[in-house]
């Protein structure tokens, strides 16, 4: 009988703490008035940096940004945007979201880890917990976005957020090449099966400008990411070049469209980030 009584106690106590959490997430959601999600078929497109910048782009036109990391077992956020250090609390005992800018704060895993090499090795309820304390264990405040950078594939991460926040609108990163293509077609047949609105569809490294010539060179073809959303009926809302540059800024961790505001790339990032600034 004791056993039985402890059971039910237990019980009770787990549907409580769940229901503060549920309170929390509601909470915070609240105070966000568009929310995101980046995602890609496969990896390797350029997803993060895709977030990165257009989270950049928002905050540097007067928006208030937030950029969450759900891409747990590969947590690069911090690092493009040359961030580093621990997260803090606050004398709410919530999470303060790293600064990046005035306008523009982010949260990773790997803000949470001492040993920034450890894998993350969790199984789908541990990710599941994880988001929802990114949400409701965050001191986000009021913001006009939420990005949520979210890991390939069509897996915990991304139904998660789907599940979470359900007015939340896709962003769907390719490459021109066939193989990246077949993989976005589970996107988006994704996104319709839970039933999660689609902003559009990027196509990233989409060429790159010879600096000897100037002529366009076609790295992985050209084309496909327009064509594959006129197929889906989704919008195309932008082709992002291929730039040498983007690589070293992203690893070293400067900002990209500080460095080069006047090229391709910066300017094709802002056309995205002015679409969806119509929104606020």
């Amino acid at each position: 009988m004791v056993q039985l009584h402890q059971n039910v106690e237990s019980a009770k106590n787990q549907n409580q703490a769940k229901e503060d959490q549920d309170a929390q997430v509601k909470g915070s959601l609240q105070k966000i008035k568009n929310k995101f999600i980046v995602m890609s078929g496969k990896g390797g497109v350029g997803k993060t940096s895709t977030s990165v910048n257009l989270a950049i782009a928002l905050s540097e036109k007067g928006f208030k940004v937030g950029l969450m990391d759900v891409d747990l077992h590969g947590p690069d956020v911090p690092r493009m945007l040359g961030l580093s250090g621990m997260l803090d609390l606050n004398p709410n005992r919530k999470l303060n979201p790293m600064k990046y800018s005035e306008n523009l704060a982010t949260v990773s895993i790997e803000s949470l880890t001492p040993n920034k090499d450890d894998a993350v090795i969790w199984r789908g309820p541990i990710k599941y917990s994880a988001i929802r304390q990114f949400i409701a264990d965050v001191e986000w405040g009021e913001l006009d976005f939420l990005i949520v950078d979210s890991p390939p594939g069509t897996g915990d991460e991304p139904l998660t957020i789907a599940q979470t926040m359900s007015d939340a609108k896709a962003i769907i990163v390719t490459t021109p090449q066939e193989v990246s293509l077949a993989d976005v077609r589970k996107s988006i047949n994704f996104c319709k099966t839970v039933k999660m609105d689609i902003f559009g569809l990027i196509e990233n490294m989409s060429g790159l400008e010879c600096p000897h010539c100037g002529k366009m060179i076609e790295l992985f073809g050209s084309g496909g990411g327009e064509k594959t959303a006129a197929d889906a009926d989704i919008n195309f809302i932008g082709r992002v070049p291929f730039d040498l540059n983007m690589v070293t800024a992203g690893d070293s961790g400067t900002c990209f469209q500080k460095k080069y505001a006047n090229s391709p790339v910066t300017l094709a990032f802002g056309n995205v980030a002015e679409k969806m600034g119509e929104l606020v």
